[in-house]
């Protein structure tokens, strides 16, 4: 008769509890058309396989910064605390499973009287999950688990990024350092020129200073990248943790390089997919809406069967196992007396859920602004290449003719000082625009969820 009344009990408390306490999340939010930004802003995009899905060997092909990468992916202490998030987080929901499962103690004691004795008596329950609150514990501990696993791959894609831009930030400055050299040597030329025409008569002491005081600031200029070419490297190792010294570039800054003329974004649903910290940040909404079920069950009683069994000294089983029906009457009659607290607690955590909400259809913005950027940074800095490579072009045609000029007594010095320094500025954008054409596609790669692979 009892067990028909424990049965029947807790058939009522799974239909009190009602399915939403067991319903899974399904979330319906969806990525905007327009996410990237309209036609006007970031012109027409090819919507065919995202550049986000390519891996990023294929989009890094330098064996220098290949190795760099591989050295990071396995070394970076962010990474690696990353990882450790990850396990943690796994155990986490390897506990959460157990829950299903009673548990189970043994407490033995030894009493002294004057029938001096023992008991080894083994204790147990086994909660039973009328309202979801295990169910719902354990699929949060599985979301936040792969929560976790996203957080790692936001953090290996935003590694592979700072390789690779702190890796071509490092062959800009040496670019830059050899068109100073070359500058260099240009003017220790045209200096002694102006001292052997000086000596002749045919030239100026002030024209002598100044081209000298030029070349001063022409070294400087050499120092000052040299220490920035050491800075850049001594980054580099902190990321791939090891001791500050010379990094092996490539020549990705040379004049073969063409920045890409066009690149595929894919369509903006992919950010759902392929963004590791969009997902995460989906999943933020997920486990709220878990906790929030776990609020809402302990409204609700909760049912254990519990007992006790064991031996005493005598040899004989000690049995005194729990009254059932009235152990659940009990659980029943508990949040009663809570109520304010676990209502105010529900409350909680759905404002909670609703916060978290919000952040996720922000990053989802946030994520599409990043892709617009990047596709606007990638086109000013493909449509300046070519009006640097014009300008300086004529800047060099020009220089050349006025040292000629100059030669011929129809040019002075100054309008030679003029025309090198344009042309050694011009030189030096050039090559900085072409890394800021290179730095915008690393960041369209990572806004497009790339760097996974």
């Amino acid at each position: 008769m009892k067990r028909i009344n424990i049965i029947l009990l807790a058939a009522v408390l799974f239909l009190l509890s009602g399915c939403c306490l067991f319903g899974k999340y399904a979330s319906d939010v969806t990525a905007p058309d327009n996410l990237f930004g309209n036609e006007d802003m970031i012109g027409t995009v090819d919507a065919g396989s995202s550049l986000g899905e390519l891996s990023w060997r294929e989009l890094f092909t330098d064996p220098e910064l290949q190795e760099l990468i591989d050295t990071a992916l396995v070394r970076n202490a962010d990474l690696v605390a990353a990882g450790l998030r990850v396990r943690q987080a796994e155990a986490s929901l390897q506990s959460a499973r157990l829950g299903y499962l009673p548990s189970l103690s043994l407490s033995p004691s030894i009493y002294i009287t004057p029938d001096q004795g023992y008991t080894l008596p083994l204790s147990g329950s086994w909660g039973v999950d009328g309202f979801g609150s295990i169910t719902n514990r354990k699929r949060e501990a599985e979301v936040l688990a792969l929560q976790a696993a996203d957080y790692e791959q936001t953090v290996r894609s935003q590694l592979i990024a700072s390789v690779a831009k702190a890796y071509y930030q490092l062959e800009l400055i040496t670019r830059q350092k050899e068109i100073v050299t070359e500058a260099a040597e240009i003017w220790t030329k045209v200096v002694d020129t102006q001292r052997a025409l000086m000596e002749n008569g045919k030239s100026y002491s002030a024209a002598v200073l100044q081209m000298e005081a030029n070349m001063t600031s022409i070294s400087i200029a050499q120092t000052e990248l040299d220490n920035s070419i050491r800075d850049i490297e001594s980054a580099l190792c902190l990321l791939l943790m090891q001791t500050p010294q010379p990094i092996r570039c490539g020549t990705f800054m040379n004049t073969r390089y063409r920045l890409p003329e066009s690149v595929s974004v894919g369509i903006p649903a992919l950010i759902l997919e392929n963004r590791a910290d969009v997902r995460a940040a989906g999943r933020s909404v997920e486990a709220a809406y878990y906790v929030t079920n776990q609020a809402r069950a302990a409204l609700f009683p909760s049912l254990s069967i519990s007992g006790l069994i064991g031996w005493g000294t005598d040899g004989m089983p000690v049995s005194n196992p729990a009254d059932l029906v009235y152990n659940a009457l009990a659980s029943l009659t508990q949040p009663v007396f809570m109520q304010g607290r676990l209502r105010a607690n529900l409350k909680i955590q759905k404002l909670r859920q609703q916060e978290a909400a919000s952040v996720y259809a922000q990053t989802i913005l946030k994520a599409g602004n990043e892709v617009g950027a990047a596709l606007r940074a990638c086109s000013l800095a493909e449509e300046k290449d070519v009006l640097y490579k014009q300008k300086v072009s004529a800047l060099e045609n020009a220089y050349s003719a006025t040292q000629e000029l100059m030669k011929s007594a129809k040019s002075t010095y100054i309008e030679v000082l003029i025309a090198q320094e344009s042309l050694l500025e011009s030189q030096l954008d050039e090559a900085a625009n072409l890394y800021d054409g290179m730095a915008g596609l690393i960041d369209l790669y990572i806004a497009l969820g790339g760097g996974v692979r």
